[in-house]
Formats: structure tokens, C-alpha cells, sequence
């Protein structure tokens, strides 16, 4: 298990050519792969550091770095799932989001109760839903948005094809949902942070560029646009609720005029 970071980018490196990574192939090779310098560059890192990469001697690159090589290499999502696992198995964390089990006052839980049959849940900072109201889970259960176990609207809205058919307005939603995470990361959030990671490994330079790009801080009240699979043409009102704690968490209440069925 030495060194299998380094091993498996060196083997990728030298079986794509360089007309599957878009370059011409120029003058002949010793080898059909690609250069160190021709991945370096695509993927805009330095010579240097990809070379300690390759022989083990920087074990710890940022989802960043690893999504530009993924992007640069070609991956299929089930390679970029094998270079996530393979930083876990590296750091001896294997659980995307390791952090302690959240555990809801039994007052939050009433609170929800009360506010049903309105669409409302309880988030973590990194987009995890602990609990829902039922009308909410009515709303949501045609669309697939709870169809993860636990469910994630983070990333339900960057990894989940349906969520472009359920928000008309994507790149708005997204750009909240990265604002919420980067803001969550950069307060020390140890999920938001392994979240966002794990993201920029399976999806590269796009998610990356959001990412990078969230300087402003996610919006507490707004207007979401849904097109709802049952119950269509959804314009819904929110509030987003801090709760009071050392957790983070918050209340989003849809404000609908009546729950769908």
C-alpha cells in the first residue's frame, strides 16, 4: 500500500495519450503516455510538484489539485471515486464526513412539528438533512431529493442529474449551495471542508472555479424556482433560520401557499 496515490496517477499518466488529452502528439516517444510537463500543464500545476506526487514524497493534495489531474486525465466518475478513496485509505479516513453525529434538541424536533404540514428541515452546514416535516417530505420525495441515505441537498444540486430538470434557475441554486459550503469550510467546519473536497475531486475545474469564486456570504431569505414533477411550476418564498447551538445548524421553511400532494 506504499505509494499507491503516486502509482496509480504515474500509471494513468502513461496510458492516455496525447490526442485523448487533446495535444498533439509531436515528436516520437519512448512511451505512448503523456509527459510529466504536458500533465503538469493541463492540469496547472508545477512540474515539481507533480513529480513529489508521483514518488510519495507529497501524500496530501487538495481536492483541487486532484480534480484538475482528474479533468487533465480524462477520468470516468468511477476513477475519480477510486482517487477519493484511495486519499482516504492515505489518511486513514474512510468516511467522507467523519464528524460527530449531530443529535437535535427534543425542542427543535417539537418546533418542527409545529410547522408542519409546511415544508421545513433541519440542515447541518454542509447541506445534510437530519429531520423534515412530512410536507416537506411530500414535496420532495417525487423529485428524488431524499433518495440518498442521509440526504444532502449540497450534493443532490452538484451530482444528481435531476436536480438541472428540478431547478430552472441551476446555476443560482448552485452558487448558494458552494457560498453555504465555502462559508461553513472556512470556519472550520470538518464536514464542509470533506465535503467540499471530495466535490472538487469527483467534478474538477467546475466546481473548483464556484467554489473558489463564493466570496459572498449564502443568503439568509430568497426565492426558489422548482419544477416539480407532480405538482409542476413551484415559486416558493424562503427563510433560513440559524439555530442556536456550537453546531451550525439551521431552519429552512418553505413558505408555499399549500403543501403538494
Amino acid at each position: 500500500m506504499d505509494n499507491v496515490l503516486g502509482g496509480f496517477l504515474r500509471a494513468r499518466r502513461e496510458s492516455v495519450t496525447p490526442a485523448e488529452a487533446g495535444l498533439p502528439a509531436g515528436p516520437r516517444r519512448r512511451t505512448p503516455g503523456l509527459r510529466r510537463g504536458e500533465l503538469a500543464e493541463l492540469a496547472g500545476i508545477s512540474v515539481e510538484y507533480l513529480t513529489r506526487l508521483e514518488r510519495g514524497r507529497d501524500r496530501h493534495p487538495s481536492g483541487q489539485v486532484l480534480g484538475a489531474l482528474a479533468d487533465a486525465l480524462r477520468f470516468t466518475p468511477d476513477e475519480r471515486v477510486h482517487l477519493y478513496r484511495l486519499i482516504k485509505a492515505g489518511t486513514g479516513n474512510t468516511c467522507a464526513l467523519a464528524a460527530e453525529p449531530l443529535e437535535l434538541r427534543p425542542a427543535v424536533r417539537a418546533l418542527l412539528d409545529r410547522l408542519d404540514p409546511a415544508p421545513a428541515l433541519i440542515l447541518t452546514p454542509y447541506g445534510e438533512v437530519l429531520a423534515a416535516t412530512k410536507g416537506f417530505r411530500r414535496l420532495a420525495d417525487p423529485t428524488g431529493l431524499l433518495d440518498e441515505d442521509p440526504p444532502n441537498l449540497t450534493w443532490f444540486v452538484f451530482t444528481d442529474p435531476r436536480a438541472r430538470e428540478l431547478f430552472p434557475d441551476w446555476e443560482q441554486v448552485a452558487d448558494e449551495h458552494a457560498a453555504q459550503l465555502r462559508t461553513a469550510a472556512d470556519l472550520g467546519d470538518y464536514g464542509a471542508a470533506l465535503l467540499a473536497e471530495e466535490l472538487a475531486i469527483m467534478l474538477g475545474a467546475g466546481f473548483s472555479r464556484r467554489f473558489a469564486a463564493a466570496a459572498v456570504l449564502p443568503a439568509a431569505t430568497g426565492v426558489e424556482r422548482w419544477a416539480h414533477p407532480a405538482a409542476g411550476p413551484l415559486t416558493m418564498p424562503y427563510e433560513s433560520l440559524p439555530l442556536p447551538g456550537t453546531q451550525e445548524c439551521r431552519l429552512l421553511v418553505y413558505l408555499t401557499e399549500e403543501a403538494p400532494v
